[in-house]
């Protein structure tokens, strides 16, 4: 047996097992897709499966995908990968576009040409159809919403330590242009010897409304890309709610993986990807705007607390926030409708089983590799609440210089067939660069890809050590 030994794989199978068995539905046709020719029969077929039980559903799924079977995928925290479906339709509908680019054959229905697919997948998210926006990607949906508020010298936003490029580079800009003071929020970081909770995150934000004055805006990422721990949005969106502070949320590493309710949790915007865990293709994305501005219309001073940017529409006030955003003129409707017929998907799955298989596969990773190497440092807490499919861990030492991370990501691909990826982050604001892997684990894998991976790194790390 490989030496990951068996009383540590008997004891998390069980463990997996209790997390997702809820959610393992069994018994579906191996063609469940494979006769398929659209999306209503599709969705025809998911309906009378939905209630099945078992692990033959999830290796139904798994083959749903065309990944290279060469290897085993798990970077999916940046792309992942479309469904034969999705792609299948992806492809006609680039055609249709091709063959009658005037009126794309009334493919799409009317202008703007989303407006089925918004209403298709709304309500999925816990959102009116008003309030959605198919944008190119979160980093679209960031600077939208950044760049158009109306800002001036002196305002204050609340972000983290640990946020994307996405989110940054408009603050930056933001701040040269306008003079706003960005302010940067320690974040708790788990390293797998001090305990986290909930409560230590809500509690960082807490103390930073309360210190700083004149804040515009609160941004963060509902899961850090950079160690995978998801913050507890929902409490940080009501602190930032009884102050009349509006928020911004990275949604990059959620959209797809958790069954999210936009309207439950009470922020104002909602950026996230199409392209990463919701299996779309490039260049698309989910924007929330809540209730088309109307609070934050409220809560400011002025008459117009936003400007629609990247919109074409920019100075048609009549038609709302809505369209404004939404048009960017001749847009590519494949796409859009690709991401679309991929969140329908999901949703006819149920989004609460998916999460609870992605959570259920990523807790295993993190039980495995705490069992299996030992001196690991584990980034992700594998807690109730902070947890997510993203596990971040360094199996040498904090000090490790990023080489031997780069070459140990590359072995283990070469070697192994398992891809993953190298990231880094500040364990405290102004220090220095920790180096560590990231492993992503989605609807696709199953127990047996996660203990394989597990098998590889300990065997790696001890040819490596």
């Amino acid at each position: 047996m490989s030496k990951v030994n068996k009383e540590v794989e008997s004891l998390n199978r069980r463990n997996f097992m209790k997390g997702s068995a809820g959610v393992a539905i069994a018994g579906v046709s191996s063609t469940l897709f494979s006769s398929v020719s659209n999306a209503d029969e599709l969705d025809s077929q998911w309906n009378s499966h939905r209630h099945s039980t078992g692990k033959a559903f999830w290796t139904n799924i798994k083959s749903q995908f065309i990944l290279d079977n060469s290897t085993t995928y798990m970077n999916i925290g940046t792309t992942g990968s479309m469904p034969k479906q999705v792609l299948k339709h992806y492809n006609n509908n680039n055609k249709t576009v091709a063959k009658y680019p005037w009126d794309m054959d009334g493919k799409f229905g009317s202008w703007p040409y989303v407006s089925d697919m918004v209403s298709d997948i709304a309500a999925g998210f816990g959102a009116d159809p008003s309030e959605i926006i198919l944008s190119r990607n979160t980093t679209d949906g960031m600077c939208s919403i950044i760049n158009g508020l109306n800002l001036q010298s002196g305002d204050v936003i609340l972000t983290t330590h640990h946020e994307h490029i996405a989110a940054m580079s408009p603050l930056n800009m933001v701040k040269q242009r306008y003079g706003v003071e960005i302010i940067e929020i320690q974040l708790p970081i788990y390293t797998g010897n001090e305990p986290v909770t909930e409560q230590d995150y809500v509690e960082a934000f807490r103390e930073a409304i309360e210190q700083y004055s004149n804040i515009k805006l609160i941004t963060f990422s509902h899961i850090t890309y950079k160690t995978g721990t998801r913050l507890p949005a929902k409490e940080i969106c009501q602190l930032a709610t009884q102050s009349q502070i509006p928020t911004l949320v990275d949604g990059a590493h959620t959209i797809g993986m958790l069954d999210l309710d936009f309207h439950d949790l009470d922020c104002d915007f909602y950026a996230g990807s199409g392209h990463k865990w919701q299996c779309g293709p490039g260049a698309t994305g989910i924007l929330y705007v809540r209730d088309n501005m109307n609070r934050i219309k409220e809560w400011a001073n002025g008459e117009k607390p936003y400007w629609a940017i990247n919109s074409s529409l920019g100075h048609l006030d009549y038609l709302g926030i809505h369209y404004q955003l939404q048009y960017v003129g001749n847009d590519n409707y494949p796409a859009k409708q690709a991401l679309a017929d991929s969140c329908k998907m999901w949703d006819d799955i149920g989004r609460a089983r998916i999460e609870k298989r992605v959570l259920g596969l990523g807790s295993l990773c993190k039980e495995l590799l705490q069992k299996t190497l030992p001196n690991v440092y584990i980034f992700s807490p594998n807690v109730t609440g902070l947890t997510s499919g993203l596990t971040t861990f360094n199996p040498f030492e904090l000090s490790v210089p990023e080489s031997v991370l780069t070459e140990f990501r590359d072995r283990l691909r070469k070697q192994y067939g398992y891809i993953i990826r190298t990231t880094s982050f500040k364990l405290e604001i102004g220090g220095p660069d920790t180096y560590s892997l990231r492993i992503s684990t989605h609807l696709f894998h199953d127990e047996n890809d996660v203990i394989g991976l597990i098998n590889a790194i300990q065997e790696l790390y001890y040819d490596m050590a």
